[in-house]
């Protein structure tokens, strides 16, 4: 019987190398996109307010299109300029700042924000105690700085006119005196904008500071009221065609007015009184 060895017969498949030998370099890849979007994402979370707001108004309006107005200003400005249409948004996004505030529970009362014809209004009521000044004086609290700056900061990245107004109550001065408060409503809108300036408005931002001392009164049935007093920031629209508002304007409205008036003319004033 013969010596027979059996026949092996090697078949080799073909390795997974040519099919799938570049996998792993879309899984690398997709691992790199992903750390890339981390750290841009922890940079956002630790870079400042103006910068959060520029990315995040690219990503609402890549092209820089939705809200042109004219603006000559660069930055995150021109995508967040008021107009009668957004101003409710800015509205919201005010509060939910001002509530941070650590005494919000406190002043809230004091607050108010009003979309009008003429803007944004965010009028800031006194107390008989004093809620955002000293009592009689136009030194700003604690309470009163921390709030202007906050809206100082918020307010200051917009392309948008800001006018200052201050009012008081009909609680007279003595006969005799030499300050009033046509001087006193004056004298806070002053510091409300010194400060505000100060804090992130521009300085070109500010174009009236008014002093109207009682003579618009938020309780005409209560002139004494406290909340008589307070300070008033108009945030007001863009005009994008201010050539035709001009030529509908007369000769007569172009006058000044005399709320602009210097408020230092204020009638001698017969009693004591606190504001």
């Amino acid at each position: 019987m013969e010596n027979t060895r059996p026949i092996i017969i090697v078949k080799k498949k073909g390795g997974h190398g040519g099919h799938h030998g570049g996998a792993w370099k879309v899984a690398y890849a997709d691992f790199v996109t992903a750390m890339m979007a981390l750290f841009i994402v922890l940079w956002l979370l630790n870079s400042s307010k103006q910068i959060q707001v520029a990315v995040g108004g690219y990503f609402k309006d890549p092209t820089g299109t939705s809200k042109q107005v004219g603006s000559n200003l660069s930055g995150s400005g021109e995508n967040f300029t008021l107009t009668r249409d957004n101003m409710p948004k800015l509205k919201e996004q005010l509060q939910t700042t001002i509530r941070e505030m650590n005494d919000f529970e406190k002043l809230k009362s004091h607050i108010e924000m009003t979309v009008t014809a003429e803007g944004l209004r965010i009028e800031l009521s006194e107390s008989a105690a004093g809620t955002f000044f000293n009592t009689g004086s136009d030194q700003l609290n604690g309470d009163g700085r921390e709030l202007l700056i906050m809206l100082a900061k918020e307010l200051g990245q917009l392309p948008n006119k800001i006018s200052i107004e201050g009012h008081t109550d009909a609680s007279p001065y003595a006969a005799m005196a030499n300050y009033g408060n046509w001087e006193l409503s004056a004298d806070r809108a002053n510091a409300a904008r010194r400060l505000m300036q100060s804090n992130g408005v521009r300085d070109d931002q500010v174009i009236q500071v008014r002093g109207f001392a009682d003579q618009r009164l938020r309780k005409p049935e209560s002139p004494l009221d406290p909340s008589n007093r307070r300070i008033s920031l108009i945030v007001q629209y863009v005009v994008k065609n201010n050539a035709e508002e001009d030529a509908k304007s007369s000769p007569g409205e172009a006058e000044p007015s005399k709320e602009n008036a210097a408020p230092h003319e204020a009638p001698p004033r017969k009693t004591d009184a606190t504001h």
